[in-house]
């Protein structure tokens, strides 16, 4: 058992106690510390992946106590993947804090390092409780991180979020109340085991309490018509907040990826693949939805936002049709729309910085003009998914996917208009933005060089999407094996449980 795997929960969790006991009264030490915990969080999650790709699944039993009654963290090629999406996401970030937006207000460091601690533990968790617990730790992280910098339309934002996901607490406790009931575990490997075994007058209550889960999740993963929350309060954070909530939907998809492959997989028996039905119209029209939104948005963040939506949408497309393929092209999309996200949510603070404001809407020419609206193509090239970056190929592999779906019509269809009109969103912004002069919008911005960690870190995390276009090889290559491991769980269950459980399936 390497105790590596819970060094992603511990590394964060150390350095937040840190800051929280003292360190953060010498703001150098202060960054010093943060920037540290966050590289090695990297380190580590580089050398776990490159374990995920060399051996099987493997658990880590807290306190060494035996699954399924103790707390267990399981390592396997999708949560390392998550681990290494995350870590790389937040340095980016933490880099452009690091440029004046750290200094904003108390603590930011601490709940910087408390979200990672929260988002980490979802990824590594084994049982669905203790998912419940992660999402708790990285709700009330993400509350302060939002609220960072104060602001009335920040605080108006972040009550909603607060409220909407206090309900999505409520009903996760019902639901898993409903399945433990029914299963008598919440072990997700054992629930593998167990969910088969169900008889059919509790099959009712168990299939209940698994769409009331999709529920929570879709919450997570602002699907419609739960996405309500996710655009007003992206908005208002601030860039670097908004930029590492990139990765905050894609916990709700990782969770339901994780639970409806392992749980309610294939061997469920009549609960098999119990999401697929609702996952795919609700993923569909939230892509829409999202679509629609970027064209009707009347400030940058507001498209970027509804980008978010949308893009959540084409990737629980991939998602909901539960064969290795499109996982693996779920996948694939899910880790450029992080990082191309995240890119923009740091470029639009950028241009609002140097021209005074983000609204779509003519105004004056501004400096630096040249470099920000060369990168806002670029990511717009991307995230509409034009060739030749990460966009178009996940939406390639995506429509790919689908040619054997009865749902390929309406998949192919939805997903070539909504492309159309994130293009014409895209187009209406940057002809506004940066060719049309005129209007209300007054010539604040500084005239001075950009500063050099949030250019960098914007240049960076936006070069991401090149590098998954140069590596789309190997990265399909790691991705089609996760998902063929996903979809044939017996190495995460004999992790857990033991060679002996799979007898029993």
């Amino acid at each position: 058992m390497s105790h590596w795997i819970i060094l992603p929960v511990i590394l964060p969790a150390i350095a937040a106690s840190l800051l929280l006991l003292g360190l953060n009264k010498d703001q150098a030490l202060e960054r010093t510390v943060a920037l540290t915990s966050t590289a090695a969080q990297f380190a580590v999650a580089v050398a776990l992946t490159v374990a995920a790709t060399q051996t099987p699944a493997e658990a880590y039993l807290l306190g060494n106590w035996p699954a399924p009654f103790g707390i267990v963290l399981v390592l396997d090629r999708l949560s390392a993947m998550m681990l290494l999406l995350t870590s790389a996401l937040a340095l980016f970030v933490l880099l452009y804090a690091l440029g004046g937006w750290d200094k904003r207000g108390r603590h930011f460091h601490a709940l910087f390092q408390f979200q990672l601690m929260g988002v980490n533990g979802a990824f590594l968790t084994g049982d669905v409780f203790n998912l419940f617990v992660f999402y708790e730790v990285l709700l009330i992280a993400s509350y302060g991180l939002m609220v960072h910098g104060s602001g009335g339309e920040r605080l108006k934002a972040g009550t909603h979020y607060v409220i909407t996901n206090l309900t999505g607490s409520a009903l996760f406790l019902i639901a898993v109340t409903m399945i433990y009931g029914v299963t008598g575990t919440l072990n997700m490997a054992d629930l593998a085991v167990k969910v088969p075994q169900v008889a059919a007058g509790d099959q009712g209550l168990l299939q209940a309490g698994a769409l009331l889960l999709l529920l929570v999740f879709g919450i997570k993963a602002a699907l419609v018509p739960l996405h309500f929350w996710l655009p007003g309060t992206y908005a208002a954070s601030s860039a670097p907040v908004a930029a590492l909530f990139a990765i905050m939907t894609k916990v709700g998809a990782y969770s339901i990826l994780r639970f409806y492959t392992l749980a309610f997989g294939a061997d469920a028996g009549p609960a098999t693949f119990v999401a697929g039905p609702w996952l795919l119209p609700a993923a569909l029209v939230t892509m829409v939805i999202g679509m629609v939104g970027m064209l009707a948005a009347r400030q940058l963040r507001w498209l970027v936002a509804f980008g978010v939506v949308g893009s959540m949408g084409t990737l629980l497309t991939g998602f909901s049709l539960f064969t290795a393929e499109a996982l693996s092209a779920g996948m694939y999309y899910m880790l450029h729309s992080t990082f191309i996200a995240a890119g923009l949510f740091l470029l639009v603070e950028q241009i609002s910085i140097r021209r005074g404001s983000d609204a779509v809407a003519p105004g004056s020419s501004f400096a630096g003009i040249g470099l920000t609206s060369s990168l806002f193509m670029a990511a717009a090239i991307a995230m509409a998914g034009l060739p030749p970056l990460s966009g178009f190929l996940g939406k390639l592999l995506i429509l790919d996917a689908a040619r054997d779906s009865g749902a390929m019509g309406w998949i192919w269809t939805l997903i070539l208009v909504t492309s159309f009109l994130s293009i014409v969103a895209f187009a209406r912004a940057g002809s506004l933005v940066f060719w049309k002069r005129g209007g209300d919008v007054a010539p604040e911005s500084p005239t001075g060089p950009q500063p050099v960690l949030p250019l960098v870190a914007t240049i960076g995390v936006l070069a991401m999407t090149a590098l998954l276009s140069a590596f789309a090889g190997p990265v399909s290559g790691y991705l089609d094996e996760t998902a063929r491991q996903l979809m044939a769980p017996t190495d995460y269950i004999a992790a857990v449980l033991g060679a002996d459980a799979l007898a029993s399936r």
